[in-house]
């Protein structure tokens, strides 16, 4: 590709606003914004390095493009200003580092572009594209990072060892990249990051779970997580999920391998829905498993329980994963408890019942367990998946079918305790209590519909056999 096809390719504006205002200085655009463009993929970051002040030419160009705020990192020398159709500019003065092996921050002092290239963790993350006037789109690739994305490899510009010792998180950042670009990892990177595994500990955990959770958002994760497997870093990461791994036999009976069982689950899930959260969902569902099983000589190998017993595991997996504690992991534990109940549902003697109390306990989240039970239906043989999925599609269509009618999804009770009391000149008692779990019961038993006037009248019955008066 030659110099002027680069130019051309430089389309923001931004680029040519910063040619204008530094002609003559050695700035350039660097790092992941380069590398997707040669890739002909979306980014919206955008790295600019200068052999100079990174912060003074951010609030040059600030002034020029009008941008309402530039975001100053003294410490790190960098600066940010976000433009109105969302890019994201970031202004660093280019630098060399040098590391202290008990700490991944480096010892900085100002460099040139040659320097800064080097200190990039990949070859495809050291490619650079002038902005200078009189090399305007010339790329600047010292290692060969071109050769390497042809190849779809990552390979680091240093010797591996030393790369990934100076700042473990790069072992994180090149299982990521390799599962976002679906590259392969040169064998020498992938054996220094089995012999620096353990350096992982001086990362911490709020930066190794931004890495884990880009790989869970990639279109196939399992590729991120056999490589994090396979290194070793998923056991010091994440030890409840190579606990998954393996397979037992005990008198020639067997389980499915729950590891490679999870990694399909999450495979299938991935491209129905980007929400991070059914996600981890569908990573955590069996969880339980190696906690919960047992060998019963009559039916081999059980997991009583292990839906009850995951729910309650994924606070401390999101409390140590620096995972939000809120609503979110309220969110995930529910669906890890009620992931089997709609597979359940496939048995034809099932009473509409058992439909209303799932959707009541599922309520809005009904259609994302119903996408985590559709891609829990894993096996070796397709036709048995096929069958299953059929079976899957007529409890799908029953739930719509009972939704529409009984409105059980995001339940509230027709009848409020007030009501009872107000009714019956009661306090707050037993007697209220027992006839609103009577009216719930009779809704979800369908003797009674999900309305208002049923459920008064019910209630007056309920009152009379109770002996409370009017």
């Amino acid at each position: 590709m030659t110099e002027t096809q680069f130019a051309d390719q430089l389309t923001h504006p931004i680029f040519e606003v910063i040619k204008e205002t530094v002609p003559n200085e050695r700035v350039f655009v660097i790092g992941g914004f380069v590398r997707d463009l040669l890739l002909n993929r979306p980014c919206k970051d955008i790295d600019i390095v200068i052999e100079g002040s990174g912060i003074e030419l951010a609030e040059r160009i600030a002034e020029k493009v009008k941008a309402s705020k530039v975001s100053v990192f003294k410490n790190f020398g960098t600066a940010m200003i976000k433009l109105d159709d969302g890019y994201e500019i970031e202004f660093v003065g280019a630098r060399k580092e040098s590391y202290d092996r008990g700490s991944r921050k480096p010892t900085v002092e100002n460099g040139s572009i040659e320097d800064d290239q080097k200190r990039r963790d990949f070859k495809i993350n050291a490619l650079a594209i002038s902005l200078n006037a009189k090399n305007y789109g010339e790329l600047i690739d010292p290692f060969n990072g071109v050769q390497d994305l042809q190849d779809k490899i990552i390979k680091t510009p240093l010797e591996p060892g030393i790369t990934y010792s100076d700042d473990p998180l790069r072992m994180m950042r090149a299982i990521r990249f390799a599962t976002q670009l679906n590259f392969s990892i040169h064998h020498a990177s992938l054996t220094a990051i089995r012999e620096n595994k353990e350096r992982i500990s001086i990362v911490s955990q709020e930066r190794i779970t931004t890495e884990l959770n880009k790989i869970i958002m990639a279109e196939k994760p399992s590729i991120g997580f056999k490589l994090l497997f396979n290194t070793g870093l998923l056991e010091i990461i994440f030890p409840e999920m190579v606990a998954l791994h393996g397979i037992e036999f005990i008198d020639n009976k067997g389980h499915k391998d729950n590891f490679y069982h999870t990694l399909e689950v999450l495979d299938n899930i991935s491209p129905n829905t980007d929400n991070l959260w059914l996600r981890w969902a569908a990573i955590l569902h069996d969880i339980a498993k190696p906690p919960t099983k047992r060998f019963d000589k009559k039916v081999g190998w059980t997991f009583h329980s292990h839906e009850v017993v995951g729910s309650k595991m994924v606070k401390g997996i999101f409390k140590r994963m620096k995972l939000p504690l809120d609503g979110t992991m309220q969110y995930v534990r529910k669906l890890v408890f009620l992931h089997l109940r709609p597979i359940a549902l496939t048995n034809p003697n099932t009473k509409d019942a058992a439909y209303r109390r799932m959707l009541m306990e599922a309520g809005n989240d009904i259609d994302d367990l119903l996408t985590l039970c559709r891609a829990d239906i894993t096996s070796k043989n397709e036709n048995k998946v096929q069958r299953y999925l059929q079976k899957f599609d007529k409890v799908e269509k029953r739930i719509a079918e009972i939704e529409e009618s009984d409105r059980i999804r995001d339940w509230q009770p027709p009848i409020s305790g007030d009501i009872i009391m107000k009714t019956f000149g009661l306090e707050p008692c037993f007697e209220v209590g027992k006839i609103k779990t009577e009216i719930k019961e009779a809704i979800l038993e369908g003797t009674i519909k999900n309305d208002f006037d049923e459920a008064f009248a019910f209630m007056l019955k309920l009152g009379d056999n109770l002996g409370l008066k009017k």
